[in-house]
């Protein structure tokens, strides 16, 4: 009887990569889908801050420059032909350019405009509503930023005692005198007696360059006054005190940023579809348009004299 010994089975063939460790767990290329978000959500985010840091302190210079010319322009187009007058009304309305101010001594030549929420100060000063016109027997007083928009009231605290100011407005040209600089800490000025009147200057003032309290420059009309402060509102909104944003925007600002994203998702969708630099030629404007709206509501919510 024969014994049969089992055929030994064949060994597979050996492949190419034979005799190579196996990479155990290798991560596939690339970051992982949080991460990724995670990163783009910081460049966004911090786009989006740089943007506003520029906005503040360069770009919306730019913008108040320009409006003040049109308002100069405007004011000089209704002035008398042998004397500088603004327009006259016992209670114009908000945003209504006024008057002209010029104090040599701190670099402002602005119109001032009626109101002072953030909205009308990012066009220049604004006299408080329930406030008489300068000239007007009464205390006049004209709010105006220190940083933004051009930060045409910067220099306040560089006035002194006996520097002069004159404003200008539809029933002549006013001189005041510099009386005193108003601190938080420090006292208030004396009553007006009857029939006089009294320009202060407002700005917001503060260490390392964050603005957080109250300047007040105090001038004397040097003359006889006119008019009468008749007309005047009786109270203002809490949007145009001193240091207060203006909310009522809220709703514009939602929709605004709706149609900001809209719009990047519009471009970003064209420029796949048809892959033309074209479309960037024409997207870009388009979105720093959008984005600049968006930003000019959004710093409406921020205090008014910044």
């Amino acid at each position: 009887m024969s014994v049969v010994t089992p055929a030994t089975p064949l060994a597979p063939p050996a492949s190419p990569a034979a005799g190579k460790p196996a990479v155990q767990g290798r991560p596939a290329a690339g970051l992982s889908h949080p991460v990724l978000t995670a990163v783009w959500t910081l460049v966004v985010i911090s786009g989006l801050a740089t943007w506003i840091v520029v906005y503040a302190f360069f770009l919306s210079g730019l913008q108040e420059a320009s409006s003040q010319h049109s308002l100069y322009a405007q004011l000089r187009h209704e002035l008398a032909p042998a004397i500088e007058t603004a327009p006259l009304g016992s209670h114009p309305a908000l945003g209504t350019p006024i008057a002209i101010l010029k104090v040599p001594d701190a670099g402002i030549d602005a119109v001032v405009l009626e109101g002072t929420s953030s909205g009308v100060l990012e066009r220049g000063p604004g006299l408080l509503a329930d406030t008489p016109l300068p000239g007007r027997a009464g205390n006049s007083v004209i709010f105006g930023r220190q940083t933004m928009f051009g930060g045409p009231f910067r220099h306040l605290q560089g006035l002194h005692k006996g520097d002069r100011m004159q404003v200008i407005t539809g029933q002549g040209t006013f001189t005041y005198v510099v009386t005193g600089l108003q601190y938080p800490h420090t006292p208030e000025p004396p009553a007006l007696a009857a029939g006089q009147s009294r320009l202060t200057l407002v700005t917001a003032i503060g260490s390392d360059g964050v603005p957080d309290e109250l300047l007040y420059v105090n001038a004397t009309l040097q003359g006889e006054t006119v008019g009468s402060p008749g007309g005047l509102p009786t109270e203002v909104p809490a949007s145009q005190l001193a240091m207060h944003g203006d909310s009522s925007g809220l709703t514009s600002l939602v929709l605004l940023l709706q149609l900001l994203v809209v719009t990047v998702i519009a471009v970003a969708w064209a420029r796949l579809r048809w892959g033309r630099w074209q479309i960037w030629l024409v997207g870009t404007p388009l979105i720093l348009a959008v984005l600049w709206v968006v930003t000019d509501t959004a710093v409406q919510l921020f205090p008014n004299l910044l």
